[in-house]
């Protein structure tokens, strides 16, 4: 009777080292993917942030012909920014932001006399957001 009493605790311990080990992974991967998440949920919001940055930049260039508030070196800035934030998001927005960066890079020149420029990068900025926003809605 003792040897079948031993070997029940016995089991009984291996079985609760079993779940006690299964239930650190699990807690461990989900600290992790927490944590990646709220990476990607930070870097996708300074990203909209700069996103709605540059936008005035343009706008203050075009709309209102402020040579100040309107740089583009400011602009050329807020493109960099989003392409560093970029790189901690996904691979979508990666692809997005560096086509922003090529739009920028093709039209700020005519950014303070020419609609279509400004529209051009407008559009893309739009694209941008999008990207984001699929993001933040598949993370957990």
């Amino acid at each position: 009777m003792n040897d079948k009493k031993f070997q029940l605790y016995q089991l009984s311990v291996i079985f609760s080292m079993i779940f006690a080990l299964v239930g650190f992974s699990y807690n461990i991967w989900r600290l992790e993917s927490t944590e990646t998440n709220n990476n990607i949920r930070v870097a996708c919001f300074e990203t909209l942030k700069e996103l709605a940055s540059l936008e005035l930049i343009i706008y203050y260039a075009y709309y209102d012909q402020d040579k100040v508030e309107g740089n583009p070196r400011k602009g050329w800035i807020k493109v960099g920014l989003i392409n560093d934030f970029s790189a901690l998001t996904s691979t979508d927005i990666e692809k997005s932001a560096a086509n922003l960066e090529q739009v920028w890079r093709d039209n700020w020149p005519q950014l303070h006399e020419d609609k279509i420029a400004v529209d051009k990068i407008v559009l893309n900025i739009d694209k941008v957001r999008g990207e984001i926003k699929v993001v933040l809605s598949k993370l957990d």
